[in-house]
């Protein structure tokens, strides 16, 4: 297994950054990109890497935001025939309210023609666990069962605020390998600790070798910083990367608090089997 992070807030000198995130894992012959980042960092990484979209086999979405869904149209496009695995709340509009003004962000009108008129094959609805190919599976909906998580952000179907977005469509990806699971996460909006119990429910104890990306904790109480830390003290957990809206503050937390390495992800970085 090869992972590469192609778009997220951090990268290495000569790579693009921005608000985003895309990851492409490479295993079992297979190459699958999960999200695809906001605006142009994607293709600017792709193209410094030597890295061909064409090959893609699978285009997994985590949820349907600006900033892991933007570049869709686009790939759909080049990468023809990958298939496209997304939960259907992906495609309702949605905002973000702050100070009183909200904000749309839900995916761009292009991708969401784009999905419409891709042939029926070529989708696939996540509304349960499911295996993509070899190792590598699909979380589906994650249930929400810790009281000290929520989806991190203020979040609605409407622009007036009545209707409270839970975010339904989040989901993660894990690949089971020999050394644990590498656990994968777009934005974790339903709550990292949620994410990791319905993962073992699924697969039952196993120590995770890698967990990557974005936990959005970057406005989490100090409550429940201090409660996700606890949660992950209790497990086997060998490596923690985190990425995109995990957050300064987050991240910096567990660095001090927990018992295993804390290395933040970027663009450009590459996680394999067998070599840590």
């Amino acid at each position: 297994m090869k992972l590469t992070i192609l778009t997220d807030n951090h990268a290495a000198p000569g790579l693009a950054c921005e608000h985003g995130f895309a990851a492409l894992i490479e295993t079992g012959g297979k190459r699958i990109l999960f999200d695809t980042g906001q605006l142009t960092a994607l293709d600017a990484n792709c193209r410094a890497l030597g890295i061909d979209m064409a090959g893609i086999d699978m285009i997994v979405l985590s949820h349907g935001h600006y900033d892991h869904t933007g570049n869709l149209a686009d790939l759909l496009r080049i990468a023809d025939p990958a298939t496209l695995y997304l939960h259907p709340s992906a495609l309702v509009k949605r905002y973000s309210i702050r100070n009183g003004q909200p904000k749309p962000i839900d995916m761009p009108e292009s991708a969401k023609r784009a999905i419409d008129e891709l042939p029926p094959e070529r989708v696939r609805w996540v509304n349960e666990p499911l295996q993509l190919t070899g190792g590598v599976f699909l979380t589906g909906p994650v249930p929400r069962n810790t009281a000290f998580e929520d989806t991190g952000g203020p979040f609605f179907f409407d622009p007036e605020g009545q209707r409270p977005d839970p975010i339904q469509d989040d989901l993660s990806l894990w690949i089971e390998e020999p050394e644990g699971l590498t656990v994968l996460a777009g934005c974790c909006h339903s709550g990292i600790v949620n994410t990791l119990d319905y993962i073992e429910s699924l697969t039952g104890p196993k120590p995770i070798a890698r967990l990557i990306g974005g936990l959005h904790l970057s406005a989490a109480s100090p409550e429940r910083l201090e409660r996700t830390i606890e949660a992950l003290e209790k497990r086997d957990i060998q490596r923690l990367i985190p990425c995109h809206c995990t957050g300064q503050e987050a991240a910096k937390r567990f660095r001090e608090k927990l018992p295993f390495p804390v290395e933040p992800g970027y663009a450009g970085m590459v996680v394999e089997s067998g070599k840590g």
